[in-house]
C-alpha cells in the first residue's frame, strides 16, 4: 500500500494542475459509480433477500396452519366424538324411556282389556238377569190375562143367557099386547062402521028432501046471482088482472117455499131422529162416563196419595242432596285451596328446577340420573318384589307413587352431592385453619418483639428439625409447591427451530 501510494504521488507530482483535476474528477466520477453500483447490489441483494424471506413466511405459515388444522382437526374430532357419546347415552337414555312408557303403555292397554271384558261379562249377565225377570213377569202378566178373559168370558156368557130370556120373554109380553089391542080395534072399527052406515042414510034422506026444496028457491036466486056474478066478475077481473099477476107469482113462490119446507121439515125429521139418537147415545156416555170419572177419581185420590209420599221422599232426598252438596261445596272449596297451595309449591319448585337446571353440568344433563350400584340378581329380585301385588297400605301407597322414580333419583343424587359438598367444605375449613395457623407461625417466626422471642420461634431450623410441631407437613401434596413448567411459546418455535 505504501508503495503505491507513493507511485500515486509520485504520478501526480508528475501531472500538470488541469491533469491532476482531471484525474481527480475521473477518480471521484470513478468512485462514484462504484458506490452507485455497490449500492445497486445492495439494493438487489436485499430485494432478492425480502423475496427469500417473504416466500419463507409464507412457506412457514402454510406449514403452521396445517399444523394448527391437524390440531384443530384432533380437538375436533375428540369434541365430536364425546358429543356423539353423550348423544348416544342421551339416545339411549330416550329409547328406554320410550320402551319403558310403551311397556307401561301396553300393561295400561292389557288392564283396560280385562277391564273392558269384566265388564261386558258383568254386562250380559245383567242383561240376562233383565231378560229373566221380564219373561217372569210376561208369564205373569200373562196368566193373568188369561184369568182376567176367563172371568170376563164367563161374566159375559151369563149377561147374555139373561138378555136373551128377558128378550124373549118381553117379547111375548109384547105380541100378547098387541093381539088384545089388535081384538079391540076391530071390535070398535065394527061397531062405529054400523052407526056410520045408520046416520049417513038419514042424513042422506033428510038432505035429498031439502034439497029439492032448496032448488026451486035456489035456482031463481041462482039466475040473479049469476047475473050479478058475471056482472061482478067482469067488473072484478078488469079491477085484479094486476093482482091477479102478483097471485100468480105469489102461488109459484109459495108452491117453491111449500117445497123448500118439505124439504127442511125431512131434515128436521132426520136431525130430530139425529138428536134422539145422540141423547140415547149421549145418555149411554154419561152413564160410561160417570163410570168412568169414578174410577179416574179412585185413581186420583190413589195418585195424589202416592204424589204425597213421593213429595215427601223428593223432600228427604232434596234435603239430603243439599246436605251433601253443602258438604261437596266446603269440601270442593278446600280441595281449590289445596290445589292453589299445591300449584303454587309446584310452580316454586319448577322455578327452583329452572335455576338449577342452568347450573348443571354438561354430564349431569345427558346422564341426570346415577348409575346402579346393585348387582343383576339384585336388581331380578327388586323387579320381582315390584311386581308382586301389595299386601299392605303403605305399600299399596308406595306402589301409587312407582312414577316418581326418577324424580328421587335425582333427588337423592342431589342429596348426595350436598353432603359430598359438606365434607368436602368441612376438610376445606379444616385447611384452611390449618394454613392459618401456619401463617401466624409464619410471622410471629418473622417478628421481633419481646412476647415473640420469648416463645419458641418456628423458623429456627437445627438439622432440618424445627423446635414447633407443625399441624400440616410440608411434604403434603395440598401445601407443596407444584414444581415449575416450561413455557415455550409457538413464535419462538417457528422462529428458531422449524426450518425454513
Amino acid at each position: 500500500m505504501p508503495a503505491k501510494k507513493k507511485k500515486k504521488s509520485g504520478k501526480l507530482a508528475k501531472m500538470t494542475e488541469e491533469e491532476r483535476i482531471a484525474y481527480e474528477d475521473q477518480k471521484r466520477l470513478a468512485e462514484e459509480e462504484m458506490r452507485k453500483k455497490k449500492e445497486d447490489m445492495l439494493a438487489q441483494f436485499m430485494k432478492d433477500k425480502l423475496t427469500k424471506e417473504e416466500k419463507a413466511s409464507k412457506f412457514n405459515l402454510n406449514k403452521l396452519n396445517h399444523q394448527w388444522r391437524n390440531i384443530m382437526r384432533e380437538a375436533k374430532s375428540r369434541e365430536l366424538k364425546k358429543d356423539i357419546e353423550i348423544l348416544s347415552q342421551t339416545f339411549e337414555r330416550v329409547v328406554d324411556r320410550k320402551d319403558a312408557v310403551i311397556k307401561s303403555l301396553a300393561k295400561d292397554i292389557m288392564e283396560a282389556e280385562e277391564q273392558y271384558s269384566m265388564a261386558l261379562r258383568s254386562h250380559l249377565q245383567n242383561v240376562d238377569n233383565l231378560i229373566g225377570l221380564q219373561r217372569q213377569r210376561l208369564g205373569k202378566a200373562k196368566h193373568e190375562y188369561t184369568d182376567e178373559l176367563n172371568i170376563i168370558m164367563e161374566e159375559f156368557d151369563s149377561e147374555r143367557e139373561m138378555l136373551v130370556e128377558q128378550h124373549t120373554q118381553e117379547m111375548t109380553d109384547i105380541d100378547d099386547i098387541l093381539f088384545a089391542m089388535d081384538q079391540n080395534f076391530q071390535e070398535g072399527e065394527n061397531e062405529a062402521k054400523s052407526e056410520f052406515q045408520s046416520m049417513r042414510d038419514e042424513i042422506k034422506n033428510k038432505n035429498l028432501e031439502e034439497k029439492h026444496a032448496l032448488r026451486v028457491v035456489l035456482e031463481s036466486k041462482v039466475d040473479d046471482l049469476w047475473q050479478q056474478f058475471r056482472q061482478a066478475l067482469q067488473n072484478y077481473n078488469e079491477t085484479t088482472e094486476e093482482r091477479k099477476t102478483a097471485f100468480e107469482t105469489l102461488k109459484a113462490k109459495d108452491e117453491k117455499s111449500a117445497r123448500e119446507i118439505e124439504l127442511q121439515m125431512r131434515k128436521l125429521q132426520r136431525i130430530s131422529d139425529q138428536i134422539s139418537s145422540l141423547k140415547l147415545k149421549m145418555s149411554n156416555n154419561s152413564k160410561e162416563c160417570e163410570e168412568r170419572n169414578r174410577s179416574l177419581k179412585e185413581e186420583q185420590l190413589k195418585m195424589l196419595a202416592h204424589f204425597q209420599d213421593l213429595k215427601a221422599q223428593m223432600n228427604k232426598l232434596r234435603d239430603a242432596e243439599r246436605d251433601k252438596l253443602t258438604k261437596l261445596t266446603l269440601e270442593s272449596n278446600a280441595a281449590i285451596k289445596e290445589l292453589k297451595r299445591q300449584k303454587e309449591k309446584a310452580e316454586q319448585i319448577m322455578r327452583l328446577a329452572e335455576m338449577c337446571r342452568k347450573l348443571e353440568t354438561e354430564e349431569e344433563k345427558v346422564l341426570p340420573f346415577y348409575a346402579s350400584s346393585l348387582t343383576a340378581e339384585e336388581v331380578e329380585d327388586v323387579d320381582a318384589a315390584i311386581l308382586e301385588p301389595p299386601s299392605e297400605p303403605l305399600a299399596l301407597v308406595i306402589h301409587e307413587y312407582s312414577s316418581l322414580e326418577n324424580f328421587w333419583k335425582r333427588h337423592n343424587k342431589v342429596l348426595l352431592d350436598k353432603l359430598a359438598l359438606d365434607k368436602e367444605k368441612q376438610t376445606l375449613v379444616q385447611e384452611n385453619q390449618q394454613l392459618r395457623t401456619l401463617l401466624k407461625q409464619y410471622l410471629d417466626g418473622i417478628s421481633v418483639n419481646d412476647e415473640i422471642l420469648s416463645q419458641v420461634n418456628p423458623l429456627f431450623i437445627v438439622n432440618n428439625k424445627t423446635n414447633v410441631k407443625l399441624n400440616v407437613p410440608v411434604v403434603d401434596p395440598r401445601v407443596r409447591r407444584p414444581p415449575p413448567q416450561t413455557v415455550v411459546e409457538a413464535a419462538h418455535i417457528v422462529k428458531h427451530i422449524l426450518p425454513s
